[in-house]
């Protein structure tokens, strides 16, 4: 978030509308996580499970796109390539096109990191909302505590 939101500082010409739109996965991502960390704490703090598994799948989509779509702009070259920095409309929007070039390089490495973080944590989410019966309708699952008298 702090790389892109540099990115955005440090503008003279605007924005390419894909550094807008890496802010606005961040902040997504960050509001998101206020929920989502103490729902994975505490119990009592869920709403719905498929609430849980919802934001991590709709995290992991937009990480996806985001890191895609910069990587595809940015393309795999040197950020000391004067002709490269000028000619690349994300590299081209600030007075020191190499430091812009290397922060829009790290936040797309970041959000590849952060798609990953969030593909496993809806692959964990839907598992637990599954065996604890939020995706089935409250059937099944996982059996809590010691075994019932009519099991003894």
């Amino acid at each position: 978030m702090a790389l892109i939101g540099n990115m955005i500082h440090d503008a003279t010409r605007g924005n390419p509308a894909i550094v807008n739109y890496d802010m606005f996965v961040a902040v997504f991502s960050m509001l998101s996580l206020l929920y989502l960390i103490p729902a994975t704490l505490r119990d009592s703090f869920r709403v719905h499970p498929m609430l849980m598994v919802g934001l991590d799948v709709l995290n992991t989509l937009f990480f996806f796109c985001g890191a895609v779509a910069t990587a595809a702009y940015l393309g795999a070259h040197s950020c000391g390539n004067n002709g490269y920095t000028e000619s690349n409309f994300i590299t081209n929007g600030a007075n020191n096109r190499g430091k812009r070039c290397h922060e829009a390089q790290a936040s797309t490495a970041f959000l590849f990191f952060g798609f990953a973080a969030f593909a496993v944590s809806a692959v964990l989410s839907a598992l637990e909302g599954r065996s604890s019966g939020g995706l089935r309708g409250g059937v099944g699952g996982i059996r809590r505590g010691g075994p019932s008298m009519s099991q003894v």
